[in-house]
């Protein structure tokens, strides 16, 4: 079986170092540099190298059976664009922060799967990741255009994941968490610990979660664990952890905050249900990026 992982940057490279013990693993990153590394020297992710073959050019990569899209939520359309042709016959796989993307790889792709990961790391160089957390992984059937229980079994059991019937329960509790800390974090250059400890910040995470809390109600998705007790402890055992969008905002990046905040408040009103916090979330933090722009 081939996989190829498009993205290999920090979660790219995760999933695509769990895959290489038992599987033929391509990766698409646009990265030169990063790609010639890993072809050089192999992948090294927290210390175990793992020798898989990266291309900067899709259109040097095979057919594969089963693909993994990694990449931000704001390069996801010209990423599989571009990798279109590897999965003409196969099934793709969103480990992605937020919503939309698989409605995105759906555009390009016969067959999609829904999932959502936990883990966290980032590149420390070019073909080196640190992971910063550890965390399961849970797919499922992207429903309007569901991959074959085999390919999720298949994919399930070459990564590690927990194969789900529904895995939109997992995808939106992780999406509450990522809403409500990752843009606070971003405005105003805390931590996830920090920001915790500031009690008007923490009553703001609160908020955002219900908010997002009843949007999923009404779409008729049972979280599986609670955002806002998810937050709690996370502030402990990861105190000094950057979320992503505060990485992004350090370095003057384009955020994802379409696909967390903005994806809630999209959601909100396709289904009836207001969402004033996550509409002002998502305008400060666009309003920050048109800062960088100009």
């Amino acid at each position: 079986m081939k996989v190829c992982v498009v993205g290999c940057g920090a979660i790219g490279a995760y999933f695509a170092a769990e895959l290489a013990a038992e599987t033929e693993v391509w990766a698409y990153d646009v990265s030169e540099e990063h790609v010639e590394a890993i072809n050089r020297a192999g992948l090294r992710v927290d210390g175990q190298v793992v020798h898989i073959a990266a291309r900067a050019d899709a259109r040097e990569i095979p057919p594969c059976e089963l693909g993994i899209v990694a990449t931000k939520a704001t390069l996801t359309e010209p990423a599989i664009a571009a990798a279109a042709h590897v999965f003409a016959d196969g099934a793709v796989c969103s480990v992605q922060n937020g919503i939309g993307n698989e409605e995105a790889i759906a555009r390009h792709v016969p067959r999609v799967i829904r999932g959502v990961t936990l883990a966290a790391g980032h590149v420390a160089a070019p073909g080196v990741v640190a992971m910063d957390a550890p965390g399961m992984t849970w797919i499922g059937p992207f429903e309007p255009q569901p991959a074959r229980p085999d390919e999720i079994a298949a994919l399930a059991g070459a990564t590690g994941a927990v194969a789900l019937d529904d895995a939109r329960g997992a995808q939106w509790t992780k999406l509450l968490f990522n809403a409500a800390t990752n843009p606070i974090a971003a405005l105003t250059g805390l931590t996830h610990g920090e920001l915790c400890g500031v009690p008007a910040l923490r009553t703001l995470a609160t908020a955002l979660v219900g908010e997002g809390r009843r949007v999923a109600e009404t779409l008729g998705i049972v979280l599986d664990r609670d955002p806002d007790a998810l937050i709690s402890e996370e502030a402990e055992r990861n105190y000094a952890h950057k979320p992503s969008m505060l990485q992004d905002a350090l370095a003057h990046r384009p955020t994802e905050i379409g696909a967390l905040n903005g994806g809630i408040v999209q959601a909100g009103a396709d289904a009836g249900v207001p969402t004033p916090l996550h509409a002002a979330i998502t305008a400060l933090v666009t309003g920050l990026e048109a800062g960088w722009a100009r």
